[in-house]
């Protein structure tokens, strides 16, 4: 139960990594004037028609709902951005550089500002793709490390979906090759190997007696 909880523990809910990427700033362009915003998380505007904005992407979508902006995707999700990654992603075994909240981001804007984004559907495609081409590296990555003795992992450009899908199995495989390389593992295992050979030779000794 206890390491069922705290495996729980180590992984967010899609809810809670969409909560996080809200904080990630975004270009709005609004069309309303209104006095800066002094806020805990930074002070944003003043708000100009027409003049181009950064704001955190939870208030630029509570400004889209009200009609009071359009939002300006960015840059990485255009059609022509996204068609390079996909091809770097299945040319390279590395993975792309791409915004750490790449995957919630794109998933609110599509929710919210379907209209400010050009060639949207395309843009779903392409990102839907890149996603699947990293889980499948993912996964071969995995499956390498649960074939060898692995004390260290490296992932590099990660997004936080990703990281959060494979923390707790690289968490617990990490703790395993710790625990089988620990003193007390190779000395159980040496006294089990030890005793191997005279629990053979107890076989040919019994049918010598019997016979």
């Amino acid at each position: 139960m206890a390491s069922q909880a705290d495996a729980h523990a180590a992984t967010f809910s899609a809810a809670e990594l969409e909560f996080l990427a809200e904080d990630e700033l975004i270009e709005i362009v609004p069309n309303m004037r209104m006095d800066p915003l002094n806020l805990i998380c930074g002070d944003f505007g003043p708000f100009r028609p027409q003049i181009a904005t950064q704001v955190p992407v939870w208030l630029a979508v509570a400004l889209k709902r009200r009609g009071k902006c359009t939002i300006r995707p960015p840059d990485w999700m255009s059609v022509e951005k996204l068609t390079q990654v996909l091809e770097a992603e299945r040319d390279a075994e590395k993975f792309q550089p791409l915004p750490f909240h790449y995957v919630e981001i794109s998933r609110l804007l599509f929710d919210h500002a379907r209209d400010d984004i050009p060639d949207i559907y395309m843009v779903r495609s392409l990102i839907e793709d890149i996603k699947d081409v990293r889980f499948h590296k993912i996964g071969t990555g995995l499956e390498i490390i649960s074939r060898e003795r692995t004390y260290a992992l490296r992932l590099k450009n990660l997004s936080a979906m990703e990281a959060n899908i494979v923390r707790p199995f690289v968490t617990r495989a990490l703790q395993t090759f710790y625990k089988l390389n620990s003193p007390d593992m190779i000395q159980e295992s040496d006294s089990v190997s030890n005793r191997q050979p005279q629990t053979a030779n107890r076989g040919p000794r019994r049918q010598l007696k019997d016979r």
